[in-house]
């Protein structure tokens, strides 16, 4: 497949790259001197891009990641505080407006989706890496959950990822004395899935994505859909959802090429269909 780039800018510097190329999207927020935090066109662009890619049959695994130093420190709190001084509401909007429609498509799109933690990852940038299906974090960097540390609530579904992540108890240590977690302690917990050195960072992140993107795309988004499912229904409920995902995955054409690859002893090629 070719590759498409798209960049968008404006005035206040916020900047969104999407690279489509060989079955990935490789979404990266460029605002690397401001630690890409997220103002308003950034947002914006983040979720039109989402909505895009999400709906494109072409891609079939999504890359989140950072320019910079840092992969996101949430939102952008020097146009946050600029707002309340002209008395703009606007942090109470963009939860329902950006952050809340971002979060549930990086969780539900019928494709993976991989977060790249590229550096500090903070507030909403930290939301957002938990609603992924992986997390792969460079040597070096840490997460830190700073909402309390503004006197705000968590957001973008943190209070929902993180306790399942790494349990109720820790989420709420985390969460309520926020403090940088580094990335062996990352690990250890199970807030990343992997910790790469820097020299093999971007390599081990386009290897994943590779194999996701080649491997058996409508599977892959019915198994994101059971989990979710899975999470906050009773065992009956959960067995009928997976009964009705088996049968529709059971008819797609990736499940009948790798039955007949079985069979012959091949190695089964995925189509995404």
């Amino acid at each position: 497949m070719s590759t498409q780039t798209d960049q968008g800018t404006d005035a206040s510097g916020g900047v969104l790259d999407v690279v489509v190329e060989h079955g990935v999207a490789t979404l990266t927020l460029d605002r690397p001197e401001a630690m890409n935090a997220l103002d308003l066109a950034l947002k914006e662009q983040l979720l039109a891009a989402l909505q895009k890619v999400a709906q494109d049959v072409d891609v079939r695994c999504v890359v989140l990641t950072g320019r910079g130093r840092a992969f996101c420190v949430g939102q952008d709190l020097k146009e946050h505080v600029a707002g309340l001084q002209r008395g703009d509401e606007r942090l109470g909007r963009t939860v329902v407006e950006h952050y809340n429609p971002i979060v549930t498509l990086l969780a539900t799109m019928d494709k993976p989706v991989i977060a790249a933690l590229n550096g500090v990852t903070a507030g909403a940038g930290a939301s957002f890496a938990f609603a992924a299906d992986l997390r792969v974090m460079v040597a070096g960097a840490g997460i830190n959950l700073a909402f309390a540390g503004i006197a705000l609530s968590c957001d973008s579904g943190s209070s929902w990822t993180l306790p399942r992540l790494i349990g109720t108890a820790r989420a709420k240590e985390l969460l309520l004395m926020p403090r940088t977690v580094p990335a062996d302690e990352c690990l250890a917990l199970g807030l990343v899935s992997r910790v790469v050195p820097a020299q093999e960072f971007e390599a081990a992140v386009t290897e994943l994505a590779s194999t996701l993107a080649s491997g058996p795309t409508l599977a892959y988004g019915a198994i994101r859909r059971a989990v979710a499912h899975g999470s906050g229904s009773g065992l009956a409920s959960a067995l009928a959802f997976e009964a009705e995902l088996m049968t529709s995955t059971g008819a797609s054409e990736d499940h009948r090429a790798a039955v007949h690859a079985f069979l012959a002893k091949e190695r089964p090629r995925f189509a995404g269909r």
